[in-house]
């Protein structure tokens, strides 16, 4: 079963995709690495949550591993 975001936040996570990904094309242009190996990190993790492949909030357990 895909799960997706929870109602009204499909645009909020689609807005925040889309500036990720400018903000990493500008982190690359300007060479900085790390910068924008962690703003791709958040950029594929906006996608799997659109994709339904994550949940958009994991509980207190789940986020400590201890789930």
């Amino acid at each position: 079963m895909r799960r997706t975001p929870e109602k009204g936040h499909g645009d909020t996570v689609a807005y925040l995709h889309a500036m990720l990904g400018e903000l990493r094309d500008m982190a690359e242009a300007e060479r900085f690495d790390m910068l924008a190996y962690l703003i791709d990190m958040a950029y594929t993790e906006a996608g799997d949550i659109i994709r339904g492949r994550r949940p958009s909030r994991l509980g207190k357990q789940e986020r400590n591993g201890t789930a």
